[in-house]
């Protein structure tokens, strides 16, 4: 098969509301709403790199995906559509069929329609930019946490780092434990909703794609201030309850590929309503001096010696 028949079988749908001009021709032609600005986001999924070989390429399709609207989310944007660059080692149909049901299922859910993009021959790699849109002056950036906001954090941390320990064979998981941490790896949901929620309200947002201690990290920087997490409040399953102490600080501070939302607010903000059906967690105080400390339930530092994922760092 060519390859733009496999455009056209596997990745060619009507364009939606929005999209003048979507997959086929040589650019996309997209209608902004009027008083918003356009909020862009690429990231690309390597094999070897980002996911294992053995992986449902359903859920790989939706992951490739669902990171990108994590980046919208973050920023309290609505998705307005997404291109996909996809490079792939030989024509397979039976993983093409897979990898684009769940990549167009979580398009049509999200009502983000795919635009465009391009196909090409060599190593699995795949490469997703989304294209959002907010209100103008309304978008969460990672710049304006204040003295005394609050830190709240959706969702629970720590199930996708424990997924990979499992594949790594340094803990063992029974059936349905593993199917659920392994779930949380491979099909994130992107907290779009409650981004859009937070717009006006949150002073700074950002979406934990490599831990914790590097994503709040990023806030604290671009904000000038810093900040004080309580380790016991942070969210964790039960399933990653069950695990040792270590194992557990290492998975919610430094785990990664959580893709939930750590943003802060004013003090006394009503953010369980603001959140509706998405749990929240409030973990921790933005304060004056700079880095962020990680403290235990008496208040007292805890030493961790972790960091967040860097792909340029051993």
């Amino acid at each position: 098969m060519g390859e733009f028949e496999l455009i056209r079988r596997f990745f060619q749908r009507p364009a939606g509301a929005g999209v003048d001009v979507g997959v086929g021709d040589d650019c996309a032609v997209l209608a902004p709403t009027r008083g918003s600005r356009w909020l862009v986001s690429s990231d690309m999924l390597v094999e070897g790199r980002h996911f294992l070989s053995t992986v449902d390429p359903q859920r790989l399709g939706h992951k490739a995906l669902a990171v990108n609207l994590s980046d919208l989310a973050a920023c309290g944007a609505t998705p307005r559509g997404f291109t996909l660059a996809l490079a792939l080692p030989r024509y397979d149909e039976a993983w093409l069929a897979g990898f684009s049901r769940g990549l167009l299922a979580l398009a049509e859910q999200s009502e983000c329609p795919l635009v465009g993009g391009d196909t090409t021959q060599g190593p699995l790699n795949l490469c997703v930019t989304v294209f959002g849109e907010a209100p103008n002056g309304q978008a969460l950036l990672r710049s304006g946490a204040r003295l005394g906001d609050e830190i709240w954090v959706s969702g629970w941390l720590g199930d996708a780092r424990l997924a990979l320990e499992m594949f790594r064979g340094r803990v063992t998981l029974g059936g349905t434990d593993f199917d659920a941490v392994r779930l949380a790896l491979e099909c994130p949901t992107p907290r779009l909703e409650l981004g859009r929620a937070l717009r006006g309200v949150a002073t700074a947002a950002i979406d934990i794609s490599d831990g914790l201690l590097g994503d709040l990290g990023h806030v604290l920087r671009a904000s000038r201030v810093g900040a004080r997490v309580r380790l016991d409040d942070l969210p964790r399953s039960p399933v990653l309850a069950q695990q040792t102490q270590l194992l557990q600080r290492e998975c919610l501070l430094a785990g990664g590929d959580d893709y939930e939302l750590v943003f802060t607010v004013p003090p006394g903000t009503d953010v369980a309503a603001l959140a509706g059906a998405t749990p929240v967690t409030r973990i921790g105080v933005i304060e004056s001096e700079p880095g962020l400390r990680v403290v235990d339930a008496a208040g007292e530092p805890v030493a961790h010696g972790l960091r967040s994922f860097d792909h340029f760092m051993p």
